[in-house]
């Protein structure tokens, strides 16, 4: 479910802040002066949470995201990413908020469609179905996407439609099909023709 903070750092309009450098700087008599203030806009912010989340600083990546909300509201990439660190941390209610929150804004955004969908599969499985099913209309290529949705309907007893799920899964991406349950790999097999890239 993290993948999608690489997404953080895509486009991010900016109001400006700021913020101090974390460095003091010296003067020449070897004493310490307060850090000269740095603009920063939301893209910059999301770029320090997406690292602070890398270098495994959760709280600190959830307060910068969350400092991009105060500059914008409606950031649905800040959004996201609350919601990422939130399900991280197991808080899925909050996380669960933070993705609507992101699909109020965006109804298209298939991260906060996908990850929602993955943390509804145990409780609302009804639901997970109708939101992959919104992801892979929005995105045919998510072979995650179409994966989840077959695990979710096999789960649920419907077998044919999970068959046709892991089928297009798999078609997207072959290397999935090891993944398949036994019941189901026969039947969605991947297309030799497929593995092999035109013009190889």
């Amino acid at each position: 479910m993290w993948t999608g903070v690489g997404a953080t750092v895509a486009v991010a309009a900016g109001a400006v802040t700021w913020a101090v450098m974390s460095h003091p700087a010296a003067t020449p008599d070897g004493k310490s002066e307060k850090a000269p203030l740095i603009p920063l806009n939301a893209h910059a912010l999301l770029q320090a949470g997406h690292v602070q989340a890398q270098h495994k600083d959760f709280d600190g990546a959830e307060a910068t995201f969350k400092r991009v909300l105060e500059m914008e509201p409606g950031n649905k990439l800040a959004w996201y990413n609350v919601g990422v660190v939130s399900a991280r941390d197991g808080r899925p209610a909050d996380a669960l908020k933070a993705y609507d929150t992101a699909l109020k804004i965006d109804p298209s955004f298939t991260s906060a469609l996908f990850n929602q969908a993955v943390l509804l599969k145990a409780s609302d499985p009804d639901r997970a179905i109708a939101l992959l099913k919104r992801t892979v209309t929005i995105n045919p290529k998510a072979s995650t996407a179409h994966f989840q949705l077959g695990d979710t309907l096999a789960r649920r007893g419907r077998d044919a439609q999970a068959r046709d799920s892991y089928r297009r899964a798999v078609a997207v991406d072959p290397s999935l099909h090891s993944q398949v349950p036994k019941k189901f790999r026969d039947s969605t097999r991947p297309n030799p023709a497929s593995t092999t890239s035109p013009g190889r």
